[in-house]
């Protein structure tokens, strides 16, 4: 079992920068694969990072590859989300994900309650 905690959500203007900590609860945080996703108002849930047990492999969607960056601190049982030149569009309630198998689809067995993030134009 694995408990699953986000932060670091807020207001911020367009092309500012963020910080999501993602905190896990548990001994096995290191065998688990990581993973962010968001949803915003009216649309489905969708993939934005996820980053290997190891934290050797990453991968990120499209529309924000280039600009969020996911990592891990296995000491802490944490994993990060450095959000840069934020937009409008980046506006959403933003999720953790913990499973086993590293993925890009929303498949994962554990789920965060997500925190907001709002970026102002």
């Amino acid at each position: 079992q694995v408990q699953l905690v986000e932060s670091g959500g807020g207001l911020v203007q367009a092309g500012g920068s963020l910080r999501l900590s993602c905190a896990a609860s548990g001994r096995t945080f290191s065998s688990y694969a990581m993973g962010w996703f968001r949803q915003a108002p009216g649309k489905e849930r969708e993939f934005v990072a996820a980053i290997s047990w190891s934290g050797g492999s990453t991968y990120y969607a499209d529309s924000v590859k280039g600009r969020f960056t996911i990592s891990r601190d296995n000491a802490k049982n944490t994993v990060y989300l450095q959000m840069n030149s934020l937009k409008p569009e980046d506006t959403a309630v933003y999720y953790c994900a913990a499973d086993r198998v590293l993925a890009t689809n929303d498949l994962y067995d554990y789920w965060g309650q997500g925190t907001q993030v709002t970026v102002s134009s």
